[in-house]
């Protein structure tokens, strides 16, 4: 693909993502993008995972560093939406309630977003529990997004099933991370602030209450 049409291309998916139902602005979206492609890049063929979908805003901006580097996006969400998505909590959004069974369930919408965007070859949904997942895999990874539950118990077990599958020099991203805590939980920007203590990560980058961390390499060279 020629650097026009390279271009061309992720201006599509960037439009996409920015129009596909979610809770990321825009500038964090790209500031993601941006991270994962440096990732794909540092890595021969790449291996991306998220944790947390939703409807498949960030997995548009995943998948699109996936396919410009080679790489793979692993999507892993039980797309029964977390805590905050259910009835009487604020993000809940009724018209992603199954009617036959009265549970919420994104992942029709997620495939639909994957499918418009063309990035079924790069992407691959894992529709399961992330630790009953993270306990089995195997892989390094180059890139790993936790945007998963917000909660306590969640989001510490997103963060200690998928932080030590990092491969050293990869990257670690952590979603609405705010130090202020009048602006969001405290959980993620817990993680963040620990897995900076753990001398395991150091800081790479941030835009809004996207963290983007390295892990540190320890194997001499």
């Amino acid at each position: 693909m020629s650097d026009h049409a390279a271009s061309a291309r992720r201006r599509q998916l960037i439009e996409l993502a920015r129009s596909t139902r979610g809770f990321m602005p825009d500038n964090e979206g790209e500031a993601l993008l941006d991270a994962a492609a440096r990732a794909g890049r540092a890595f021969p063929r790449p291996l991306l995972v998220e944790i947390g979908a939703w409807c498949g805003k960030s997995t548009i901006y995943l998948g699109c560093a996936a396919e410009e580097t080679g790489g793979v996006l692993f999507s892993v969400d039980h797309h029964r939406g977390s805590e905050e998505n259910q009835v009487g909590w604020e993000h809940h959004d009724p018209d992603l309630v199954d009617p036959t069974d009265g549970r919420i369930d994104t992942l029709p919408h997620w495939r639909r977003s994957v499918a418009t965007a063309g990035l079924e070859a790069c992407v691959v949904g894992v529709v399961g529990d992330s630790p009953t997942v993270a306990a089995r895999w195997r892989t390094p990874l180059a890139f790993c997004f936790i945007d998963g539950g917000h909660g306590e118990e969640p989001a510490w077990a997103d963060y200690r099933g998928w932080a030590p599958l990092v491969a050293e020099g990869g990257w670690l991203a952590i979603h609405d991370v705010f130090e202020d805590p009048a602006e969001g939980g405290r959980p993620p920007y817990d993680l963040w602030r620990h897995a900076l203590a753990s001398g395991q990560f150091v800081e790479d980058g941030r835009e809004g209450s996207l963290r983007i961390l390295r892990k540190v390499a320890t194997t001499p060279p």
